[in-house]
């Protein structure tokens, strides 16, 4: 979870909730990353029922150009470049209070890993005594699909067990550690390309995630450097993404699509471009955001926001489940359009209603625990961060 904030040097310094010691913006960002991708599976999956089950599609691969959209939707790279900076600067404060960065690493793993493995055990057991009882043999297919969506949970569980080793590598070698995972990925993909070595591509998701993960460690020196700065990195970012896909090496869409060379499943050097050109949007809009997040009403609705957002991306997949084996069983017909027309596009808003209506109920029953708020926070708070290795030219 996103705690806390850096005390940088300098006027530039994102502002914070002096009273909780957090970074509002920071929080916003988090929220939001996890709002896209629950709203995206709501609106934009597509089921087809075939002989060993049902299967995900989205409306990418149906609908010319709409791929351009997954370079601001496809919010991963965001949320890992956040992590970063929230578990170095919690860990910054942790360490002042005398905490060792193995009990530290310990408590975020079991803070994470609870809740997840708790949900895949649970449908894991559901699926297994309805196949068994009812002799269904699409269960498997269908617990799969509900449970998918906690893959990032996974990989992000990795990469908080190797803060250790990060968080090091980071106080040694600074920004080199970003230049050799870029490399490494880089590398996974020639040889997957150049030589079918699709296996190798697994690599990636360390080299890649870790190293959205490592540039968070960045984020206070970015936000203290000139505003030109944002600006290099969002035009960067984005000639990277276009040259790549342009290439005829990489697909356009940054989220999967069936048939389709994946640059998420593993992900591609595509994914490096992507969160530099993300971390420069979010640089870019900081100022105004920051003003609005000011805003009484803006405060409340991010706090609300803030504290439902992991409980709503852990069991939004329970609820569309149940929406649409309620929905199954009404209307008899399980399969749905693969050409999205003019009617379905309509519709999408009202097909976030039902998933969300059938979720809230699974969140009060099961997630209420895992509902955020002062008590969960409590652990990682100490009196404010030090400031970062060096001091930093105060921004614009």
């Amino acid at each position: 979870m996103v705690e806390g904030t850096a005390e940088v040097p300098g006027a530039g310094a994102a502002p914070a909730d002096a009273s909780a010691g957090r970074n509002t913006y920071v929080d916003f960002l988090r929220a939001v990353s996890l709002i896209v991708v629950v709203l995206w599976h709501w609106a934009f999956t597509i089921v087809i029922w075939e002989d060993d089950g049902p299967h995900a599609t989205n409306p990418i691969g149906f609908t010319t150009g709409l791929w351009l959209a997954t370079w601001l939707l496809q919010v991963m790279p965001l949320f890992f470049y956040i992590g970063g900076y929230a578990h170095l600067t919690s860990w910054t404060r942790a360490q002042a209070r005398g905490v060792s960065i193995w009990s530290f690493t310990g408590r975020r793993l079991r803070q994470l890993a609870v809740p997840a493995l708790s949900l895949f055990a649970v449908w894991l057991v559901l699926g297994s005594v309805l196949g068994a009882v009812f002799d269904l043999t699409w269960v498997g297919r269908a617990v799969f699909l509900v449970v998918s969506p906690l893959w990032f949970i996974a990989i992000y569980l990795v990469l908080v067990a190797l803060l250790p080793i990060a968080i090091r590598l980071h106080q040694r070698f600074d920004s080199i550690v970003i230049v050799f995972l870029a490399g490494a990925a880089l590398a996974v993909d020639i040889a997957r390309f150049r030589y079918d070595l699709e296996w190798l591509g697994m690599a990636n998701m360390l080299f890649v995630w870790g190293l959205c993960h490592q540039l968070g460690f960045f984020y206070d020196r970015i936000v203290a450097l000139h505003r030109r700065i944002d600006w290099t990195l969002l035009w960067a970012g984005l000639f990277g993404l276009a040259g790549l896909v342009f290439s005829g090496l990489y697909p356009g869409s940054m989220v999967g699509v069936p048939g389709e060379r994946s640059n998420m499943a593993p992900p591609s050097i595509c994914i490096v471009a992507l969160v530099a050109f993300q971390a420069g949007v979010v640089e870019i809009i900081r100022p105004a955001m920051q003003r609005r997040l000011a805003r009484a009403r803006w405060q409340r609705a991010n706090e609300l926001v803030n504290r439902f957002s992991m409980p709503l991306f852990l069991f939004h997949t329970t609820g569309m489940a149940l929406h649409r084996a309620v929905r199954y069983a009404i209307a008899g017909e399980r399969n749905e359009p693969t050409s999205p027309d003019l009617w379905w596009w309509l519709s999408r808003p009202f097909a976030i209603v039902g998933p969300l209506l059938f979720t809230l109920p699974v969140i009060y029953l099961f997630g209420r625990q895992w509902v955020r708020g002062e008590r969960s926070d409590r652990g990682d708070r100490g009196q404010g961060a030090r400031p970062m290795r060096r001091p930093l030219t105060a921004r614009r």
